[in-house]
């Protein structure tokens, strides 16, 4: 297993640099990249507020945009007519466009190894600082959204599969596909319009984690406030995820109940409770497993964003939504990194769960 573990740990560094590679790739391709935004102001401060100018940049820079031939008096940027070629080139050199892509995706490797992940364009502060800022909020919604999630949908399945084709599991299957059919951020503002005081009762909170007196609570008046708080970003998180893992652990349940071996320890006079919690659960619960580095990061990273937004939620998924809209490639670049660096580590730690439930799984002899 120590071979394995090793193996996989050397991996992560070429897929890191693989997706770095990609995202680079595709950004050089992006129009309308920082350098562009800037003249598109320029451009519609000189022409009274007009229409904002669509740039298209030619992809050379780590925002997408070219680099401009201020050598030649000409720019490759549209609407950089008449402006000084000087300025340009500062704007280059401030944003780090004045150097070769490849020279400035060389950089970028360099520095991301370091954990380096520079400044803002527009913010003046440090990437790393501002996903710590916001890593808050979405570690809240993530953890309680997977562990209510695993909570509720694993007695659930069980119970569906143990009364398969039983009124209870007609009716909880009737549930599960109407809330699997109901987007989350939908379901978000039904239950802002229901329970935020939107046409109907007031009990929960509008906007935010925590009240605007937080600071002047007692330690247990600042633990209601915030579960008061993540209630209904919670319940609209959940909901597609909730849905998906019953069905699952249902099925896979239903699977190993149907096979031999536990026809056998029926006939053996074993109670069906020590059948099923300890024959058929860990069996039942490695396909289980298998799906919750691929929940626990959508859940973490991407599920948020239109509940963040709901919900006025200034978290990870917000940040990664503005920063793409505002071409603050540090930003994207960087927190695509860290998801990607994270997501092959719990992908990992998944695989070793696998054996400590069963220790028949050999990675290493199926590798061989």
């Amino acid at each position: 297993m120590g071979a394995y573990i090793l193996r996989r740990l050397l991996l992560i560094l070429p897929t890191l640099l693989g997706i770095m590679a990609l995202n680079f790739l595709i950004i050089q391709f992006t129009p309308g990249g920082p350098v562009e935004q800037i003249l598109a102001q320029i451009d519609e401060g000189a022409h009274g507020g007009g229409a904002t100018e669509r740039f298209s940049g030619g992809g050379e820079g780590t925002g997408g945009g070219a680099s401009a031939s201020a050598g030649s008096g000409e720019s490759s940027y549209r609407g950089a007519q008449g402006l000084d070629p000087d300025f340009i080139k500062d704007l280059e050199r401030q944003f780090g466009l004045d150097k070769p892509p490849l020279e400035r995706f060389g950089i970028m490797v360099w520095n991301y190894l370091r954990f380096d992940f520079g400044e803002s364009f527009y913010r003046s502060v440090s990437v790393i600082d501002l996903i710590l800022e916001k890593m808050p909020v979405s570690v809240s919604l993530g953890l309680w959204t997977t562990l209510i999630s695993y909570l509720v949908s694993i007695p659930l399945g069980i119970g569906k599969a143990v009364r398969d084709g039983s009124r209870f599991d007609a009716v909880t299957s009737g549930v599960i596909i109407a809330a699997y059919a109901i987007p989350g951020f939908l379901f978000a503002v039904i239950l802002l319009v229901f329970f935020a005081g939107g046409s109907y009762v007031q009990w929960f909170p509008l906007r935010g984690l925590t009240s605007d007196n937080w600071e002047s609570l007692s330690l247990w008046g600042k633990l209601v406030d915030y579960l008061w708080h993540i209630v209904l970003p919670v319940s609209a998180m959940m909901i597609s995820g909730f849905a998906t893992l019953t069905l699952l652990t249902k099925n896979s349940f239903l699977d190993e109940i149907r096979k031999q071996y536990v026809m056998t320890a029926r006939a053996k006079g074993l109670s069906e409770r020590r059948v099923l919690y300890g024959h058929v659960f860990r069996n039942a619960m490695l396909i289980v497993i298998a799906g919750f580095p691929g929940a626990f990061v959508s859940i973490f990273f991407t599920g948020a964003l239109f509940v963040e937004t709901v919900f006025s939620l200034d978290g990870l998924g917000l940040l990664g939504f503005e920063s793409v809209v505002n071409r603050d490639y540090p930003v994207v670049l960087g927190t695509l990194y860290l998801f990607g660096l994270m997501g092959l580590v719990v992908k990992l730690i998944s695989d070793l769960t696998y054996v400590w439930i069963d220790p028949r799984i050999d990675f290493e002899r199926r590798e061989g």
